[in-house]
């Protein structure tokens, strides 16, 4: 009997979680640029008993990521993809997001559209941080951010003037929702859907980085103020991630992003004065 395919890109934290959490049963294909930390969840998920595939990815590289997308098709029908890759202001430099965050989404989105089977979902690891990049964004900017066809997408001006890897990241989280949007008519006539989600602040390795990094004092505050009062874990994401892939639970919703930040945004707009 044949399996489905789950597609798996970027296997950290939250990646991982989602793998375990709904690869059971199907043929996991898991994709990331770190060879070794690819490996060792390979490996982690095959003692757990999943039957896994993996194959190195640049998501910045649209070749690179046409080839994933094929090499999926070739495993089976592609029911589930979750992309979940990205780098977070206190790892890279501007380019290097507007490489992974922008630009590898935007690929993942084209790509996947060729290949995912009917009755399929994707989702997408955006963040909360482009909920507030939406506050202040002009709709031309809006527009071309998810309307800007992928080749040209790096070339926008406004790019070459985004003044630190925290803007470039804010900016990017918010294409990443905007080009959902913009992507689900496409997925919709292979007869699948596409979603979002926004992580709050998330207990990752990345997570940890950012905790300890200069704007770690704020996103404490941002916990704080929120109604849960804590951080986010990889299987809060998780279970976002399995509703939304879940074509039985979530058949009518496409083209969306779900917040999942444990009522941050709320608490900075509301409670902090924001």
């Amino acid at each position: 009997m044949e399996k489905n395919v789950l597609v798996v890109i970027g296997v950290g934290g939250m990646g991982l979680a989602i793998a375990r959490r709904i690869g059971s049963g199907a043929k996991v294909l898991l994709a990331d640029f770190n060879e070794e930390t690819l490996a060792a969840a390979a490996e982690q998920l095959r003692v757990e008993g999943h039957d896994v595939t993996e194959q190195k990815v640049d998501v910045s590289d649209r070749a690179s990521v046409a080839a994933l997308a094929d090499a999926a098709a070739e495993l089976g029908p592609v029911l589930q993809v979750a992309h979940t890759a990205g780098l977070s202001p206190v790892q890279a430099p501007v380019e290097a997001i507007i490489g992974v965050d922008l630009l590898g989404v935007a690929h993942v989105l084209d790509e996947f559209a060729r290949v995912v089977a009917p009755g399929g979902a994707g989702v997408v690891i955006a963040s909360m941080a482009g909920h507030f990049a939406a506050d202040s964004m002009p709709l031309e900017l809006a527009k071309a951010l998810s309307l800007t066809p992928t080749e040209q997408l790096a070339d926008l001006p406004f790019l070459a003037q985004l003044p630190n890897p925290g803007a470039a990241y804010s900016i990017a989280k918010r294409a990443n929702a905007l080009r959902v949007q913009a992507a689900a008519g496409a997925w919709g006539q292979r007869g699948a859907r596409v979603n979002s989600i926004s992580p709050g602040i998330i207990s990752t390795p990345m997570g940890a980085a950012e905790l300890a990094g200069e704007s770690g004092a704020q996103m404490r505050q941002m916990v704080g103020a929120s109604a849960t009062g804590r951080l986010g874990t990889p299987d809060d994401i998780a279970a976002a991630a399995a509703f939304l892939l879940d074509s039985r639970q979530a058949s009518f919703v496409t083209g969306t992003d779900l917040l999942v930040d444990g009522g941050a945004v709320a608490g900075v707009r509301w409670h902090m004065g924001g």
